[in-house]
């Protein structure tokens, strides 16, 4: 899949809440037509109440506020805070919403809303894997408290209309889906498609219909024609057949692959399960190493210090099969090389690296839990539906 980079954009990395959170309140209090906000968790902490606040505020000096929300990731939002919010004037839709308990199992539970969004007077977009809640976690026999560290990129220029559109496209088909009134057509145009500066950037799409497989083909593609180095950070991590072919294949020829994951994970059962992959990447030559100083919630890349992406997709059944997620792809050295010295900072400065000895010297009990774990994952993608594109 050759991605079609559009020229004249200006975009800035955003790391954790510290740079993002700020600099989307500042977008929203500036709009003064149209401000758009999709996300998948909204907790109701000090953080989701500011934006919440910022919102509010753009609706009572008249801004068209749209603010769109997964069923199961922002339930505590939806049950306190979204009809306050809806009567303050913010347009409000929840994406598949929960119908009865969780726990009766649905195939289509699985397919949630996990991109992170924001688009205001189309002069300003915002492309991610911060979600609207604190970013700051309490680990355990710290007193420190550690910002998640996870990435957002700020975008100027023609691609903001590609984020505009996806997310009013997205709009319309929830609005029709949960039987609202047809939503108006009246939009803010773009007010700035010229050029906003040097860097070459394009947004990618997950869903269900014509872009099922856009994100993954996109890393195949880029991991195909790597030559000298990739970085990969990434939270959850659980690929198919096909792109563990491709990660072999690239250190194969010689590419130095560094995978960047988890040591403290908030969902340990598909930590385990994507420890039962360990020896085999190992084998391959791939670099392993696990973050240990706070939770790593980013999922980017860089490949050969010319190409990187920053988004919402993991490299897991659930992101690359079943969620919605968008993420930025940038050709530009100088983006790169930032967001590539990012990454060795945070390696050198609280990752640990894993050789095979290592994991062979890990108590057997600890192995096992990983396989059992593993067959519990493959039981519920299959179930699912997917088990043909986790090993195509």
């Amino acid at each position: 899949m050759a991605l079609d980079f559009l020229p004249g954009n200006r975009l800035q990395l955003l790391e954790n809440g510290a740079e993002f959170f700020p600099a989307l309140l500042r977008a929203i209090d500036a709009a003064r037509e149209e401000v758009r906000l999709e996300t998948y968790i909204f907790e109701c902490d000090e953080i989701g109440e500011a934006v919440l606040a910022a919102l509010v505020r753009a609706a009572a000096r008249g801004v068209r506020v749209y603010l769109l929300v997964d069923g199961f990731g922002a339930r505590d939002f939806i049950v306190h805070r979204m009809h306050g919010v809806a009567a303050a004037g913010v347009e409000v839709e929840v994406y598949r919403p929960l119908r009865g308990p969780w726990f009766i199992p649905r195939r289509h539970r699985l397919r949630r809303l996990h991109r992170k969004l924001a688009c205001c007077d189309g002069r300003v977009a915002f492309v991610g894997g911060i979600n609207i809640l604190s970013d700051f976690t309490r680990l355990p026999g710290r007193r420190i408290r550690l910002p998640r560290w996870d990435y957002a990129v700020r975008i100027e220029g023609p691609l903001v209309r590609s984020v505009q559109q996806a997310m009013q496209r997205l709009w319309r088909l929830v609005c029709w889906t949960n039987g609202r009134r047809r939503p108006p057509r009246l939009v803010a145009r773009a007010a700035h498609d010229g050029p906003a500066g040097p860097h070459r950037a394009v947004l990618v799409l997950r869903d269900n219909w014509r872009h099922r497989h856009d994100i993954e083909n996109a890393y195949l593609h880029m991991l195909a024609r790597a030559r000298k180095e990739v970085w990969i950070a990434c939270a959850y991590f659980f690929p198919g057949k096909r792109f563990r072919r491709a990660l072999a294949a690239c250190t194969a020829r010689g590419v130095r692959v560094r995978l960047v994951l988890q040591g403290l994970s908030d969902h340990p059962i598909l930590s385990q399960a994507t420890r039962a992959l360990y020896p085999w990447l190992l084998r391959q030559g791939v670099e392993l190493w696990e973050y240990h100083a706070t939770e790593m919630h980013a999922k980017v890349a860089v490949f050969d210090d010319r190409y990187a992406t920053v988004g919402s997709s993991n490299i897991d059944p659930f992101s690359l099969f079943m969620a919605r997620e968008a993420n930025v792809w940038v050709d530009d050295l100088g983006f790169s090389a930032e967001l590539r010295a990012r990454l060795e900072q945070h390696v050198a400065q609280g990752a640990v690296r894993l050789d095979e000895e290592g994991f062979a010297r890990l108590p057997r009990w600890r192995k096992a839990l990983s396989w059992v774990v593993l067959g519990w994952v493959r039981l519920i993608i299959g179930w699912a539906g997917y088990t043909r594109d986790m090993e195509g």
